[in-house]
């Protein structure tokens, strides 16, 4: 039967102290991401209120004058601290800019991460008060979610299941609200996000119930993502796809710009791209490699692969 929507997993299974319910979760979630890369989470570490404040605070942001959000805007990091103005960011292999503003808040690691690289600073907003505290509360939340979905997917994989603690835990990932402001005239060409893989190891969404998102599956086709909307969107990126030598697909989406009678809705989403630290080898695990599946890629660092991907999708000059 064709696949009509991704599929729904519950992080309460894993969490459990029963290990059949916790296997289960470990199997649902694995063979998922070996089909389409793409599940819905109920029962992640954002409650409702967190939810609701951050939305308010980002709201209260992008409602801001744009010479006021302009301010905010460090081109000198190539934009992964602060503001990145309307239509600058666009997907790899295209020309025009999606149709979105958007704003990056960064790890503040603990005083013993032992990091080799500096991240930069968060840039403090002072319009409005409470928009970084609330911000990196949601970012600690959406982290440690990630990390748990990160040991189910070791344990899939057949490596140990903290494997990935140390990487993940003070890595370089980013939460990035995002506003798509209402569509005033027919785009030339532009949606408001091409189509296009995240670059990091997974990426974990809310807002994706306002509708929007497609995914595509093995066979080219779109299908909507439309989880509940208590549920976070969690989709594979190009760095775990190749550290798993492709046996967890990192799989194209897109946002789709509404129906013209809702052209005046502005939308708001707010995806987490969790990052390794920087230093972290991305080669391929030999728990992935045999005769049928041969090393697919070079060796290369989480590091350099993003500088890479930076550039491509136009955020940083060579």
């Amino acid at each position: 039967m064709a696949m009509t929507n991704i599929p729904s997993v519950d992080l309460a299974d894993f969490l459990s102290e029963d290990p059949k319910r916790k296997q289960k979760f470990v199997d649902e979630i694995g063979s998922a991401y070996e089909e389409i890369g793409f599940v819905s989470l109920k029962n992640h570490f954002l409650d409702d209120e967190l939810v609701g404040k951050l939305y308010s605070e980002v709201k209260a942001f992008f409602d801001l004058p744009v010479e006021v959000k302009e301010k905010y805007e460090r081109n000198d990091i190539g934009g992964q601290r602060g503001y990145v103005s309307f239509g600058k960011e666009h997907a790899k292999g295209k020309k025009e800019g999606d149709l979105k503003e958007f704003w990056h808040f960064g790890q503040e690691p603990d005083a013993d991460a032992q990091l080799q690289e500096e991240y930069p600073d968060n840039v403090e907003v002072s319009e409005v008060p409470e928009f970084n505290k609330v911000g990196i509360r949601a970012y600690r939340m959406l982290e440690k979610t990630g990390i748990y979905v990160l040991r189910a997917l070791a344990l899939h994989i057949g490596i140990d299941e903290k494997y990935f603690d140390h990487w993940a835990s003070n890595g370089n990932s980013i939460l990035r609200p995002i506003h798509y402001p209402p569509i005033t005239e027919e785009p030339k060409g532009a949606v408001r996000a091409g189509a296009h893989g995240d670059i990091n190891l997974i990426t974990l969404l809310m807002g994706a119930s306002t509708g929007g998102l497609q995914v595509q599956n093995r066979d080219g086709e779109w299908i909507d993502a439309k989880p509940a909307e208590d549920e976070l969107v969690i989709n594979v990126g190009d760095m775990l796809e190749r550290h798993t030598n492709n046996k967890l697909r990192s799989t194209i989406h897109r946002v789709v710009n509404p129906p013209k009678e809702e052209w005046d809705k502005p939308r708001y989403s707010i995806p987490f791209f969790m990052h390794p630290r920087s230093e972290m080898k991305l080669d391929c695990l030999e728990e992935c490699i045999d005769e049928n599946n041969p090393k697919q890629y070079e060796d290369i660092t989480a590091g350099e692969f993003l500088h890479q991907r930076l550039v491509e999708i136009g955020l940083i000059k060579k």
